[in-house]
C-alpha cells in the first residue's frame, strides 16, 4: 500500500510551490497548508498495511576535505568561532526522507542532512542546528536569530527580497500515477486528459491546472478532473484504490517515493525550481556555502551524495547565488 505518512510529508513541506495572495504569504506558507476541503470517497484498501522506506547507511561525508581558500570566504566571527547557526525542521522518523528524518537511536539522517554535513566540512565549520518550523525559518534568518535556513526553499521573487540564496539541488512540479493507468509519461497537461488528478489547494500545483483547464477541449479530448486535498494522505488512499489516478506534486520527493512505494509509477517533470540554503541580504556566507556546494560538485561528492538517496535528475551542475527565480 501506499505509504501515507511519508508522502503526505511531501506536499506539507514543499517550499518551491507555493502560490500566495501576498509577498508575505509567499515568503511563509507551505502549499500542503492551505486550507481546503478534501473531496469525498477515498478509503484506503482493506487489510493494507504501510511499509517505512529503508534508510540509506553509505558514509558520504565523512572522506570530505576543508578547504582553506573557501573558509577565507566566511567572516572573521564565524572563522573563529568555528560555527554557523542553521534553522530548519524538525523531521522525526522516515516521513521527512529524502530531505531529513532520524533513525532509531536518534542520528539525523537524509539529503539535506548529507548536503549541509559535507558543506561544513568544506568550510571547516561545524552546524549549531536549531529546529523551528517552516514559516518560522526565513524569519528568523531575517532577524539574526539563524545564520542559515534550510528547508527546501525554493527561489522566488519574493523571498530573494528579503533573503539571498546559494543553490544546491532542483525541484519542481512532476506527476506520480497508479500503476494501473495507461500513461507511462506526462509531458503537458494534455497527457492528463480524461483522468482524474488530485493536488492541493492553494499552490502552485493547482494553478498550473486552473490555467490549462481549456487545453483538453482545445485538443478535442475530456477534460481533466481535479480533486483538491487539504491533506495530502486521502490523495495517496485514492492512488490505492482507483479513485486517482494522478498525484500532482514535488519532484524530489515523488521521484524518491515511486522507489520506495508499490503500485505507483513516476510519470515525469514539466518545471523546476532551484532549491537553496537562505542566509541575510548581502551576507558573505551566502557566496561562501555556493563556493562549497560547487567544490562538491567539482570533486564528485555531490554526485555521491544524490546517488545514495536514489534522486536522479534533481541535482544541479554549478551553485549560484540569487539565481533568476522562475516564480
Amino acid at each position: 500500500m501506499i505509504n501515507v505518512r511519508v508522502l503526505a510529508h511531501r506536499i506539507r513541506r514543499l517550499a518551491v510551490t507555493t502560490v500566495a495572495a501576498t509577498a508575505g504569504l509567499a515568503l511563509l506558507a507551505a502549499c500542503g497548508d492551505s486550507s481546503g476541503t478534501a473531496a469525498a470517497g477515498v478509503a484506503a484498501k482493506p487489510g493494507a498495511a504501510a511499509k517505512s522506506p529503508a534508510i540509506p547507511t553509505e558514509d558520504v561525508v565523512s572522506s570530505v576535505v576543508t578547504d582553506p581558500a573557501l573558509k577565507a570566504k566566511l567572516p572573521a566571527g564565524v572563522r573563529r568561532s568555528g560555527t554557523l547557526t542553521l534553522g530548519t525542521t524538525f523531521n522525526p522518523g522516515t516521513a521527512g526522507l529524502p530531505h531529513g528524518g532520524e533513525t532509531p537511536d536518534g542520528t539525523k539522517v537524509g539529503l539535506d542532512v548529507d548536503l549541509r554535513n559535507a558543506v561544513a566540512k568544506v568550510l571547516g565549520i561545524s552546524w549549531r542546528v536549531q529546529n523551528g518550523t517552516f514559516a518560522t525559518v526565513i524569519p528568523g534568518v531575517q532577524n539574526g536569530k539563524y545564520d542559515v535556513g534550510q528547508d527546501n526553499f525554493g527561489v522566488t521573487r519574493a523571498r530573494e527580497k528579503v533573503v539571498d540564496f546559494a543553490t544546491y539541488l532542483n525541484d519542481g512540479q512532476s506527476f506520480l500515477g497508479s500503476k494501473d493507468i495507461k500513461i507511462n509519461k506526462v509531458t503537458g497537461l494534455t497527457d492528463l486528459c480524461g483522468l482524474t488528478v488530485a493536488t492541493t489547494p492553494g499552490s502552485t500545483f493547482q494553478q498550473i491546472l486552473t490555467d490549462g483547464a481549456s487545453k483538453c477541449a482545445a485538443a478535442g479530448k475530456k477534460p481533466y478532473r481535479v480533486q483538491y486535498f487539504a491533506d495530502a494522505a486521502p490523495i495517496f488512499l485514492g492512488l490505492a484504490n482507483g479513485k486517482v489516478d494522478v498525484m500532482f506534486g514535488p519532484t524530489l520527493g515523488l521521484r524518491y517515493d515511486a522507489r520506495q512505494v508499490p503500485d505507483t509509477k513516476y510519470l515525469g517533470e514539466i518545471s523546476t525550481t532551484p532549491v537553496g540554503f537562505v542566509t541575510a541580504r548581502k551576507s558573505p556566507v551566502a557566496g561562501a556555502l555556493s563556493a562549497a556546494v560547487n567544490k562538491l560538485i567539482a570533486n564528485g561528492d555531490y554526485a555521491k551524495i544524490f546517488r545514495k538517496w536514489q534522486v536522479p535528475g534533481t541535482g544541479i551542475g554549478k551553485s549560484a547565488v540569487n539565481p533568476p527565480p522562475t516564480f
